[in-house]
């Protein structure tokens, strides 16, 4: 059987690669961008997807620590901060003089109260399960903040600076999903569900004034769309272009400005190892030996994005290429699929996100998995809601296509529920090294460990990193190119004069 990747991909509408009437001009303060997905809710503290951080992540939203745009950890609301010899005590500097975009101060009870709200028992921060290590919060004047830990743990630091760790004022916490208050450079203006997001420049804002009055985050899903709203200048940029076979035209324009960045999506199909044929390490192993991952991303991104073998991109310093472990053999794939009693194959419901690198991605694998005899019956399911609810919080599925975009989230093969419902306690193990590791080459050696043992065990089956596909306007400059936490960071963007 031959595979026709390229129709499988999907056809390009001649009309988005028609050249466009010339650019609008833009307001010198203004910037517009691009989002793809727009989220259930704009506050990062509360469910799982990515998309709300995108949006308010840094622009209306801090953290007592940040991510710059080089991956480095970046004093925030606090200034400074000392760990105990024993890795358990964790004392925070505040920064003086902040307020919330309604007026509130920023103080030690605060930053108490936002940790003790993701930690909470009725908590559903999708990234709760990093800050459990928590055991108590004081806050013992104003600007003193401690973090008393159960167990060392060598990442805390940088996951308190991701978007699931910012600090909400208590008065707006519960509104905070359509109404968000921060401490950031910018304040919500107006939310026009199911189109756009406007923000404009906090006048009270603690740190050096962004350079931009107004930001609005446009939500376009369509590539075709997307493309068009670029050529007409009804937006000024996208950070994650999802479609790289209309990203060539925009590098041959002038007017435009192209990066291929890197990013932190590891992009999986997970499966519910709970489930039959899926518990089988041989079922999960052949379904990976069936699939030869640079035809796939030459199919769903148009040769752009990087083969993994492991849950780590090239982006992460921990980075190992293991896609040796387990490479294209389909020939191999079927001898293991008979020594695990399916030499005749099997069907399964391939329960696929509404997304379209996920769409795209799960044509090929249907194709490949039915060369060695395994039927995928592919179902769409809406995204967000419909898949949050149906895949990661219920695990109602057999195999499922993800883009998992957390820096360092290796971890979640160890919680306990997670959708893939993965069990190894040698795994287990290793995170829990990790988290106790005092050396950084100690912190190194776990992850690669990590890495090692879920490209045998192969709870998902690891297809590609994500390229950061980026296209902005001429002119428009302080744009993160590259992407180690997901966002729209608009601090540093500005226009040349």
């Amino acid at each position: 059987m031959t595979l026709t990747l390229r129709a499988l991909a999907g056809s390009i509408s001649a009309a988005a690669l028609i050249a466009a009437a010339p650019l609008a001009a833009h307001a010198a303060g203004d910037v517009s961008f691009i989002q793809a997905v727009e989220p259930a809710g704009l506050d990062p503290t509360v469910g799982s997807p990515v998309a709300a951080g995108q949006v308010t992540w840094q622009n209306i939203f801090e953290g007592l620590v940040t991510i710059d745009r080089d991956g480095a950890l970046q004093p925030q609301l606090a200034t400074s901060w000392e760990i105990s010899e024993d890795g358990l005590t964790y004392t925070f500097l505040l920064r003086e003089g902040v307020t919330f975009h309604n007026g509130a101060v920023f103080d030690s009870s605060v930053a108490k109260f936002s940790l003790e709200r993701i930690l909470a028992e009725q908590s559903t921060n999708g990234q709760k399960a990093l800050f459990t290590v928590i055991e108590a919060v004081e806050a013992p004047d104003a600007q003193t903040l401690v973090l008393r830990l159960s167990a060392p743990s060598s990442d805390l630091l940088y996951w308190l600076g991701f978007p699931a760790a910012v600090i909400v004022e208590p008065g707006s916490a519960e509104t905070n999903t359509s109404a968000p208050v921060g401490t950031g450079p910018f304040k919500l203006d107006e939310w026009r569900q199911g189109d756009r997001v406007i923000m404009s420049a906090y006048d009270g804002y603690w740190g050096e004034a962004p350079a931009l009055d107004r930001v609005t985050a446009r939500f376009i899903a369509d590539p075709q769309a997307q493309v068009a709203a670029l050529r007409s200048g009804q937006v000024d940029g996208i950070a994650e272009f999802g479609a790289p076979e209309l990203f060539e035209q925009f590098t041959k324009d002038a007017g435009f400005v192209t990066h291929v960045g890197t990013g932190e999506m590891e992009i999986v199909a997970g499966m519910n190892t709970a489930r039959p044929p899926f518990d089988d390490v041989r079922v999960r192993r052949a379904l990976m030996m069936a699939v030869d991952r640079n035809m796939l991303i030459e199919a769903v991104k148009s040769g752009y994005g990087t083969p993994i073998g492991s849950h780590f991109s090239p982006a992460s310093p921990f980075y190992e290429d293991l896609t040796g472990a387990f490479p294209y053999d389909p020939e191999g794939a079927k001898a293991l699929l008979a020594e695990a009693g399916y030499g005749d194959g099997f069907e399964f419901t391939f329960k696929v996100p509404t997304r379209t690198y996920a769409q795209r991605s799960a044509e090929i694998l249907q194709a490949y998995f039915s060369q060695i005899g395994v039927t995928a019956e592919i179902e769409s399911s809406d995204f967000p809601a419909a898949w949050i609810q149906d895949v990661f919080k219920d695990t109602n599925y057999d195999m499922t296509i993800i883009g998992h975009a957390e820096p360092l989230d290796i971890n979640i093969y160890a919680r306990h529920p997670y959708y893939f419902n993965y069990e190894n306690p040698a795994f287990d193990a290793t995170i829990a090294e990790i988290a106790g590791a005092a050396t950084p080459d100690a912190r190194a050696e776990g992850y690669h460990k990590a890495q090692e043992i879920i490209a045998q065990d192969m709870p998902a089956l690891f297809l590609f990193s994500e390229p950061k596909l980026g296209i902005w306007k001429a002119g428009l400059e302080g744009v993160w190119e590259n992407g180690p936490v997901p966002s729209n960071d608009m601090t540093e963007v500005h226009w040349a004069e």
